[in-house]
């Protein structure tokens, strides 16, 4: 009997679980790596190991079997992937690629040297370096490494903000004047073909400074939309490796496209495509993993994603205004199955297909007004009927 591939995930929150979900339709062999026994993935994966992904040698334990490595979090031990792949498995995205973009640092240094349009930066050590580049205020500092989801950034508008600062080499970037926040995915396949979705645009929830809603097509010139695909493409096959590279723009005042940063992984700003493409962000990453053909990238009408975010506190999982949402036609419930909800944390999202921008603006209206994740202890008030739903592995 021939050999059944296995796949060796480093990671087992919602971007695994949703992965899982399309892996199965394949009957693929998935094992993950999650230092959380309760995590999204830990009873959908056909082997979970619980243990650090950063230590090298619990990786290499974990992964000796496996004849693809991938990953669903940047926070992962280069250091064994590269041995990994020195043995000869196949390792998406390449350890050389993850230690550029894991480095914010890195990541600019490689904008500027690929002739890659970014926001005006300058690398410090500390805080006390801020005012060696006054001329670049205002502007954001970003911690080089372990930010994510809008933590390690902030704003430092004066120089009297750089006491608050956080410690640390940090990149000091430039505000820039942006008109709408955008989103490009690119797949590359081993043989070089590449697969472009089209544009998305993001609105950033200013308390948790994560996305609150994207909708695609972006509305913005086709001119506009070509030119981010082609500037998201170029970024890829500057990486020149396979794998998927969610490329997230800014689109400025006055017209300019510039590299904000790239992930080198399935992303939030693809969740749509579960249901609006005919072929997923996670559809495609297996098929880069199996070097299979890759999928059509083509987006069918329009089409949204709202995140479902924690409030209220920390406690088990109650879902309210499920029935309101549903009723609204094209919506699409995606629970990431975590048993505690904390406010702030990602605990699913809504996406929507439509015929129109209209429809979209009337769906992400309701779902924002009537669906809320609380912490059971607090009594949520219910809409519409009963409509509190338990997490899938609670």
């Amino acid at each position: 009997m021939a050999h059944k591939p296995i796949i060796a995930l480093l990671g087992g929150g919602q971007l695994g679980r949703m992965f899982l979900e399309n892996a199965m339709r394949y009957d693929i062999t998935v094992h993950v790596l999650d230092p959380d026994p309760q995590c999204p993935c830990a009873h959908l994966a056909t082997r979970f190991v619980q243990g650090d992904f950063d230590d090298p040698d619990t990786v290499l334990r974990f992964a000796q079997h496996a004849d693809v490595i991938g990953i669903e979090i940047e926070h992962v031990s280069v250091e064994a992937l590269e041995k990994l792949k020195a043995q000869g498995k196949t390792v998406i995205p390449d350890p050389s690629v993850l230690q550029t973009i894991k480095d914010k640092g890195l990541q600019k240094q490689f904008y500027l040297d690929h002739e890659i349009p970014t926001a005006d930066f300058a690398l410090i050590h500390d805080k006390s370096q801020i005012a060696g580049h006054a001329q670049l205020l205002p502007a954001f500092l970003k911690a080089r490494t372990g930010g994510y989801d809008g933590k390690g950034v902030m704003p430092i508008n004066t120089l009297a903000d750089a006491a608050q600062a956080f410690e640390g080499p940090c990149v000091l970037e430039r505000k820039a004047e942006i008109d709408l926040e955008l989103a490009v995915l690119v797949v590359r396949s081993a043989k070089g073909a590449v697969a472009v979705y089209d544009p998305v645009e993001m609105v950033f929830d200013p308390r948790f400074n994560l996305v609150d809603h994207l909708r695609a097509p972006a509305r913005v010139a086709p001119a506009i939309a070509g030119s981010a695909k082609s500037l998201a493409l170029r970024v890829a096959e500057a990486f020149a490796m396979p794998g998927l590279y969610a490329v997230e723009l800014f689109l400025t005042k006055d017209g300019e496209l510039l590299v904000n940063e790239t992930a080198p992984r399935a992303h939030n700003s693809g969740h749509h495509t579960i249901e609006a493409c005919a072929s997923s962000q996670f559809d495609q990453l297996l098929r880069a993993y199996m070097g299979w053909p890759l999928g059509d990238a083509t987006l069918r009408g329009h089409a949204a994603m709202i995140n479902l975010v924690g409030e209220g506190g920390t406690g088990p999982v109650e879902l309210s205004g499920l029935d309101d949402v549903l009723h609204v036609p094209g919506t699409f419930l995606h629970l990431y199955g975590k048993t505690e909800t904390r406010t702030g944390r990602k605990m699913g999202h809504v996406a929507v297909v439509a015929s129109s921008h209209a429809d979209l603006d009337q769906a992400i209206a309701v779902t924002k007004v009537h669906c809320r994740i609380r912490p059971a202890s607090t009594g949520t008030s219910k809409t519409n009927g009963p409509a509190s739903v338990a997490p899938h592995n609670s």
